[in-house]
Formats: structure tokens, sequence, C-alpha cells
């Protein structure tokens, strides 16, 4: 499904971006904040897939009860066919942010996972209709996962170089739209902007994921510095541990923020050993502790 558009300056994308999250929440937290980018502070959402209910609307009222403050959600898998292209889908996760409050921060494209950007080009006609839903739904951003299947190599140059030419052809119509393309996997801050650098678009940025990079045993807080404004979305996870509790110290996270001037979204993708819901509860009262929504 393609949508046929006009291209937008991003004053008008971020007015019609408004209109669209208002005419599902009535005058939201989230309207609020886009009408004044100025005000600096933090918003503690939660991924569907770690709420258990991955492409499912109601991923919402699980984080009502948890006391998040929006949801990200996926776009779809092969099975359903990518059901979030669909009209009826998208009005239904409009009916859930009416009923309750809360907002659908951003989408993901997880199922990159198994049909890899880097070499499928399914994934390609993915990433461009997901701009278009994005600009439908009044959304600011999609997140490109590429783990699994997905992983990158930069030593894989012939994979490297196709991942590199989808988003300069996506790329064009995303600055257009107002829409950013976050790129989220397991490479080093380096060779992410190498390949940023490679794509040359304000619209294609790094959706950085702490847990990821203390996996692979990097500093977080020096990978943001790093990064510094190409970053457009953190996840927040641990590994097996309870936030606060583990190898992640999230004071340093939070510096290394106010340093590069990061304020929006944290999303949870954390483990829950003892039950999602106490456990989230726990995460997110935690987060906002350290991320509050006004700095």
């Amino acid at each position: 499904m393609r949508h046929s558009l006009l291209p937008l300056t991003r004053r008008a994308m971020l007015r019609r971006t408004v209109e669209t999250a208002a005419f599902g929440l009535g005058c939201s937290a989230f309207a609020r904040l886009l009408a004044a980018p100025q005000s600096r502070g933090f918003k503690i959402g939660g991924c569907d897939w770690s709420l258990g209910k991955r492409g499912d609307p109601t991923a919402l009222d699980v984080a009502k009860q948890i006391g998040l403050d929006g949801v990200q959600i996926d776009f779809g898998t092969v099975g359903n066919n990518m059901r979030l292209r669909t009209p009826e889908h998208q009005q239904a996760y409009r009916e859930a942010m009416r009923r309750t409050g809360l907002v659908v921060s951003s989408m993901a494209l997880c199922e990159m996972n198994e049909v890899p950007l880097k070499s499928d080009p399914r994934a390609a006609v993915w990433l461009d209709q997901s701009v278009d839903v994005c600009r439908v739904m009044g959304l600011p951003l999609v997140m490109t996962a590429s783990f699994g299947r997905g992983d990158l190599d930069m030593s894989h140059t012939t994979e490297i170089d196709h991942f590199v030419k989808v988003l300069r052809d996506v790329a064009p119509k995303a600055e257009k739209l107002g829409i950013i393309i976050g790129l989220e996997n397991y490479l080093s801050a380096g060779d992410n902007r190498k390949i940023l650098d490679r794509v040359g678009s304000p619209a294609v940025k790094v959706y950085y994921d702490v847990g990821n990079s203390t996996d692979k045993g990097r500093d977080v807080a020096q990978e943001i510095r790093a990064l510094g404004k190409l970053i457009c979305e953190f996840h927040a996870k641990d590994g097996p541990h309870m936030l606060g509790k583990g190898r992640i110290d999230f004071q340093k996270v939070r510096r290394a923020m106010d340093d590069v001037g990061y304020s929006g979204w944290i999303q949870l993708e954390a483990a829950h050993p003892h039950g999602l819901v106490p456990d989230y509860t726990a995460h997110a009262r935690y987060l906002k502790s350290i991320f509050p929504a006004t700095v």
C-alpha cells in the first residue's frame, strides 16, 4: 500500500502531527510537547513487544496500568501482512490513545530482524511504506531493527552497500515529511557514524540502546557523547537485571544525555523477572526519578 502525498515543510508537518495527535487524544500531553519544543524533559514509554502486546493496541492499556507515558509500536509481521499499513489498524490505535490518554510515540520495524534491510527487497518496501504510515498517524520516527539475521557487519561490504543504498532511496521522502529513520544495531558509535556519513541525510539517525552497547562491552556514556545529536531516541534495558541494579549507571547516562542536549523518549525494553506489571512499574518509577518530565 502506498499513499499519494505532497511534500510538506517541516513547520507544516509539525502542525499536521499535532492535529493528528489531538484527533486521537484530545489535547494530549503529546500534543503539548510538540507545541512547545523549547521545553526540555523526558518521556518514559515501553515497547509493545516487551509489554507482551506486539502489534496490539491494548499495549496502551498495559502501559497505563504501569504508569508509562506512551508506547512504541511494531509495524507488523510477515504473518499478519504488516498490518499497521491498514487504516483499520491505525484507527484502532487512535481509539486506544483516546481511551487511555497515552500516546503512540514511535514505530519499529522489528520484522527486519528476520527479513533484513541489508539484503531482502521486502524490507526496503516496508521502510518506504512505514514513512507513509508515520505521516498518516502523526508519528515522528520509525526504527529499523538490525539483529538476528539482520545483524550488520562492516566487513560485509556488499550488505552494507545495499543497506546504505536503501536508506539513501527512502531518506528524501522522510526529509520532506519531517520523519526520522532511526537505526538500531550492534555497531559502535564510530561505525554508525560511517553509515550516516554515507547516507548523508538529516532524516537518518541512530536509535541508541544502552543495553545493546553494554552487551558489547562499550562505554555507553562515551558513545552517547560521540554520537551527540545523531541520536534520535533511546531504548533502556540492562540484560537480565532490574534497572539500577545491574551493570549500567543511569546517572552517568543522564549526564551524557545532558552533555549532548538530548530530551524526549526513553523506551523500556527491560527484563521483568518478577512479573511484567510489577517490574515495569518499578522500572518506570526508577527512570522517572532520573529522567523527569521537565528539566
